[in-house]
């Protein structure tokens, strides 16, 4: 817990400073009835909520490792129903009991995760366990349910035990005039979790499958006029930032995986997905959140690119005529302290909303709030998954923190994983519908 609590304290200056579904039938099931479509999928909405609560809700400040702990808590809940009632392929865990109850599995997964994440929070965490179950019956499968669901906790926190996500994520770098090159940011002194580059992934087969192609060269048109346009309507007082572009910047500033992980709350929302099918939905979203962080850090350290906040305050170093310095340029909100290239927000947004919609379709329509929102407005709403990816990204320009280039390519990079989980993870099972 200790090094979880780091990151709550260094994040926390960054957010402080600143196709259709039908009733009974899921997609790609060919009208079959999925062998779990009886039961709610409330539990799954519950427990992803309960990590975000976990993590501490709008004071959500875990980042790196919270995407981590997402993966397998909904891993866990994915291979525990799936041993119930085998209809995708698993991931962690291969025991099989068709006797557990799936509600009393699929909580207790979830708990068994999160308790061990977080055991300052054991008691909150038990007493949402007791909530989950307070309404099924005891007896045998409720007993094999709780067994089952623990089994599958067990098998991914053994997977990920040795992965190194637990190391020091301060770490100190010795500073640098060459033009290009990253260079803290104020008001941080140092640069945020280095070792996350070489992460085990939870679906790539390296941190570098998809590591993305060089940014343009400084001396560039491309990269003089991103330049100009981040110096101008991300500058804190900007005069040509409109009042929408300023709301949504602010809206999607929280941490992606919090804010994707809503997405796909709110998309759900009156849907009657089934109670599987929800549970691999949440898995195959996290997991590819995960592993954009990790490749997006890989490509970030690979190129060491430096932020806009440090470009445009010494821009009379970087040799392009075409830039002019502002040594008292300030972004709309805080820089986090790690490389611009690629933009990690817009590689996550665009890796869950590529998960979404393979499973429910593009043109998803939902409406979601943002604790990091404009109290005025804190709702927006949305036509499809690939609108608010793209959105997401832009954000990142409006508040100042990224160069459009570095969202292009953080786009392009998420779409890659996205589908590539999809293409590669939990895949459905020809026999498992009836």
């Amino acid at each position: 817990m200790k090094k979880v609590n780091m990151l709550t304290l260094v994040f926390s200056g960054i957010l402080l400073l600143a196709c259709k579904l039908s009733n009974d039938v899921n997609p790609g099931t060919n009208g079959k009835k999925p062998l779990l479509a009886g039961y709610s999928n409330q539990v799954v909405l519950d427990w992803n909520q309960m990590a975000y609560e976990a993590m501490g809700g709008p004071a959500y400040q875990h980042s790196l490792l919270a995407s981590r702990i997402n993966a397998m808590v909904h891993l866990a809940m994915h291979d525990a129903l799936n041993s119930i009632a085998p209809a995708y392929q698993t991931y962690a865990f291969y025991r099989q009991d068709a006797e557990a109850e799936p509600i009393a599995a699929a909580a207790s997964a979830a708990h068994a995760v999160l308790a061990a994440s977080f055991p300052d929070k054991k008691a909150r965490l038990d007493s949402a366990l007791t909530q989950s179950l307070a309404k099924l019956p005891t007896g045998d499968r409720y007993n094999r349910g709780i067994a089952l669901g623990k089994e599958a906790a067990a098998a991914i926190l053994a997977q990920r035990q040795n992965d190194g996500a637990l190391q020091d994520p301060i770490a100190l770098i010795e500073p640098t005039v060459q033009p290009g090159e990253y260079q803290v940011v104020t008001p941080f002194a140092f640069i945020f979790a280095p070792f996350w580059k070489q992460m085990q992934p939870f679906g790539l087969k390296s941190p570098d499958q998809f590591r993305v192609a060089p940014q343009p060269a400084l001396i560039s048109q491309e990269y003089a006029r991103d330049f100009e346009e981040v110096k101008t309507v991300g500058v804190k007082d900007s005069k040509t930032r409109t009042a929408d572009q300023t709301a949504y910047g602010k809206f999607w500033y929280e941490f992606s995986e919090a804010g994707w992980n809503r997405v796909a709350r709110a998309a759900l929302a009156g849907r009657k997905l089934d109670l599987l099918a929800t549970a691999r939905l949440f898995a195959l979203v996290n997991i590819a959140m995960a592993d954009a962080y990790t490749a997006g850090w890989e490509s970030k350290f690979h190129y060491n690119f430096w932020r806009p906040l440090t470009a445009i305050q010494k821009a009379d170093t970087d040799g392009n005529e075409t830039t002019t310095a502002d040594a008292n340029w300030e972004p709309l909100m805080p820089t986090p302290p790690v490389q611009d290239y690629p933009s990690t927000h817009s590689a996550l947004g665009n890796a869950a909303a590529t998960v979404l919609v393979n499973i429910l379709g593009d043109k998803t329509g939902f409406s979601m709030s943002s604790p990091t929102a404009d109290p005025v407005t804190p709702t927006r709403s949305f036509k499809s998954f690939s609108q608010a990816a793209q959105e997401n990204a832009d954000s990142r320009v409006r508040v100042g923190i990224h160069f459009r280039f570095s969202c292009k390519a953080g786009l392009d990079m998420g779409g890659k994983i996205g589908q590539w989980t999809i293409d590669n993870y939990l895949k459905p099972k020809a026999t498992a519908l009836r």
